[in-house]
């Protein structure tokens, strides 16, 4: 049993609720301490964001690793040293303290020199990785996300602020923030550091400019100073050329030559579920992403729309027990860039399905959809991906969003085995 449950069953659900985060705290304390502190020593590059996390550490990972150094990996994703990466199997970023300090300890004892960690608010909050001495802190951007758990977004900004304010108290570190100057919050975070290098399209001490997209990645110049780095990224959508500045800017900290930054970047393939293009041999793209907010379906719209001839479908549901605020919101970007839009589940949890679809077909509706019409609620995610399949011609695009690279599907019954990729192309191979 965790120090959490413990306490939980002996002490009334208000009264724990008050002091959680206290219960979390003790937990991390005595959990490091009963093991030695596995993180002590460890120089840690911290990630945090609402979006483009993951795909920013391995960004920065891949670099690293082409440098030559010794890297370990944490993330949505997959865990893992150098090469050697593991799917992460659990529907969470940060895995519980226990787990998380074997990790630390197993990484630790294979000589890793830096550990690229994905951070979250829940995790800052929850004190989940407390010990760990972040040494550079990157923030790729804060929107609208989470606010069922933090209540509002200034609690929001405050948790992922937390990691700047640690990698500050750090002194043996290097007390470096690596901030998208292009995020209306970037000021709060460049001033919870000692060391703020900015990054960005519109303003940035680095600065990406001749910025090319294309189905295949992202393309640029980056210049901070003196210095020009001719960047290219296999990583599609606008959003990567971000992601990707923010792993310049950290090899530039590291004092990587621009030769090893540009061959880091340009080697990384693609991130599992992080604009996965499934291709069976159809005539027409289908795109797997991770996308789940209203700020990353704005985003990679817009980068979508202009490159596909014919129709769009998108296909996609809002987490159970999640941000309902969020829910008409993507319902509205959708049905004003998609042709088609088909509303179905993800993790449901212990929330009425049809009122989560429901929530999201307002703000479809709102954007000129009609049910039965262009705008459609299949609750079961397989039917909906082959309904959306089965209806998409030549030069049409399919966009699956929000499972990306998770295994699991969550309802009321529990987790059940899931992969949106296998799905999707068992789908294809079946209609061909």
């Amino acid at each position: 049993m965790s120090f959490k449950s413990a306490v939980k069953k002996v002490m009334p659900s208000k009264v724990f609720e008050t002091i959680e985060p206290a219960g979390h705290k003790a937990e991390a304390i005595t959990l490091n301490t009963l093991r030695g502190f596995p993180a002590k020593d460890l120089k840690v590059i911290g990630v945090t964001g609402t979006n483009g996390k993951t795909s920013t550490c391995f960004l920065i990972h891949r670099m690293l690793r082409e440098a030559g150094y010794n890297v370990g990996l944490m993330t949505t994703v997959a865990y893992g040293v150098n090469d050697d990466i593991h799917p992460q199997i659990h529907h969470m970023t940060n895995v519980s303290v226990p787990e998380f300090l074997t990790r630390l300890k197993e990484m630790k004892s294979q000589g890793v020199e830096w550990l690229v960690l994905e951070t979250t608010s829940h995790a800052l909050a929850q004190h989940r990785v407390w010990g760990v001495p972040y040494s550079i802190a990157v923030m790729t951007n804060v929107t609208h996300e989470h606010l069922a758990y933090h209540g509002t977004f200034a609690r929001y900004l405050d948790a992922k602020k937390k990691m700047f304010t640690i990698a500050n108290h750090n002194k043996k570190g290097l007390r470096t923030g690596v901030i998208n100057a292009d995020d209306p919050n970037a000021l709060i975070f460049a001033k919870a550091i000692e060391k703020p290098l900015t990054y960005g399209i519109k303003k940035g001490d680095l600065r990406a400019t001749n910025v090319q997209l294309s189905p295949n990645g992202v393309s640029y110049k980056a210049t901070f100073g003196n210095v020009t780095y001719n960047i290219s990224c296999q990583l599609p959508g606008s959003f990567n050329v971000y992601n990707s500045l923010a792993a310049v800017a950290v090899g530039q900290v590291l004092g990587l030559t621009p030769e090893q930054i540009e061959n880091g970047i340009a080697v990384l393939q693609g991130v599992e579920g992080r604009m996965t293009n499934i291709d069976e041999g159809q005539d027409f793209d289908v795109i797997v992403d991770y996308a789940h907010t209203p700020d990353s379906f704005e985003k990679l719209f817009a980068d979508i729309r202009p490159m596909v001839k014919g129709k769009i479908t998108a296909v996609f549901g809002s987490l159970g027990g999640g941000d309902k605020g969020k829910r008409p919101l993507q319902g509205e970007i959708a049905g004003k860039y998609a042709d088609e839009v088909v509303l179905t589940q993800e993790d449901d949890r212990f929330e009425d399905p049809d009122q989560i679809l429901n929530d999201i077909a307002v703000g479809a509706e709102k954007a000129g959809k009609t049910k039965d019409k262009d705008l459609f609620l299949i609750h079961n995610r397989t039917e909906a991906i082959k309904f959306a399949l089965n209806r998409a011609k030549k030069d049409d695009m399919v966009l699956l969003l929000g499972k990306g690279h998770e295994k699991t599907q969550e309802d009321a019954n529990g987790e059940h085995p899931w992969d949106e990729i296998a799905t999707t192309q068992r789908i294809l191979k079946t209609k061909h």
